[in-house]
């Protein structure tokens, strides 16, 4: 039986029902702040798998005495969805003896990063190695696949700014991973636990690219032409800030500090593979697992974007 567990009505999560078998899955409400209700959501389990967190820090509407009579208020700051709930997490997991934990985290987490996302990622490892050291860290890069919010986001901002920026000239590098890959690491983990514990795996894709390549990638098979800007970091920031409000922000001043930064492997494959056996710090390729580059994927998901989508080059269908 696998227990999911959500913040909202059982219908946000329908589409995960087909990929179980019949009546062995369950949704299960919970709240961050309801130590209780997240051990209920725990209590029979042989394996846990946190795949709790957020790209921004959500934000509400509050009322306050004066004008303008309402302020934006914070709703989970990045170290408590990243830091204090992986934590409680970890905690619980150690107080009802459960068997294996699961905790995905960040390629990217960093103490030294700018970023205080990956910063608090860093810290969520460490709160959960501390209260639950068996734990097994699964640290993904940035992951493409379908609804991602990698690829997507240039051809979405094509479709929404009147120019794309690539922040610092889009020079940084990123190794991005194929989000079914990493699904698979998780796959394999579940099967066989033991051999995991206390262990962590990086996931990273075959190939780095800057966010510039990328952008011209995915605009070849979009066909879209937008106005590509280089944008200073410091420009970026100054319109992430009132950027940051919206819904589900397209850019927010830490997504510009991430992005201006490096979000490759911390060692290359030589340093990996010459690792002691004792502390090793695994690859998806130690674990039998291809990395599928993005060249194979990306056109499934990316050629809705073009106009009459990709039908419209083949000659009878317009």
């Amino acid at each position: 039986m696998t227990y999911i567990g959500g913040r909202g009505d059982d219908m946000e999560m329908r589409f995960l029902r087909p990929m179980f078998e019949l009546g062995r899955s369950k949704f299960s409400f919970y709240s961050p702040r309801d130590r209780d209700s997240m051990s209920e959501v725990i209590a029979d389990a042989d394996v846990v798998i946190n795949l709790i967190g957020k790209y921004y820090e959500t934000k509400a509407l509050a009322d306050t005495p004066k004008f303008p009579y309402f302020e934006y208020k914070k709703n989970f700051t990045y170290k408590e969805t990243n830091v204090d709930i992986a934590k409680t997490i970890a905690e619980l997991c150690t107080e009802m003896q459960v068997d294996n934990l699961i905790h995905v985290s960040s390629l990217n987490a960093s103490p030294e990063s700018n970023s205080e996302w990956a910063r608090t990622k860093y810290e969520g490892e460490m709160a959960v190695k501390d209260a639950f050291p068996w734990a097994t860290i699964i640290r993904p890069a940035q992951m493409f696949g379908p609804e991602d919010r990698f690829l997507n986001w240039f051809a979405n901002a094509a479709r929404m700014f009147p120019a794309v920026p690539l922040i610092d000239g889009g020079h940084a590098l990123t190794q991005p991973v194929y989000a079914v890959n990493v699904a698979d690491v998780i796959s394999k983990v579940v099967d066989a636990p033991e051999k995991f514990e206390g262990r962590t795996i990086d996931c990273f894709g075959p190939s780095d690219y800057t966010y510039k390549e990328l952008s011209s990638f995915v605009y070849d098979i979009t066909t879209q032409d937008p106005n590509v800007v280089d944008v200073p970091k410091e420009v970026a920031m100054m319109t992430s800030k009132g950027m940051q409000y919206m819904g589900n922000p397209m850019m927010t001043p830490d997504f510009v500090e991430l992005w201006s930064e490096d979000f490759i492997p911390p060692m290359t494959t030589e340093e990996y593979e010459s690792q002691p056996v004792k502390n090793k710090i695994f690859t998806m390729e130690d674990l039998g697992i291809e990395a599928v580059p993005i060249e194979k994927v990306a056109f499934n998901y990316l050629h809705r974007f073009r106009t009459g989508g990709h039908f419209s080059m083949a000659a009878g269908y317009h």
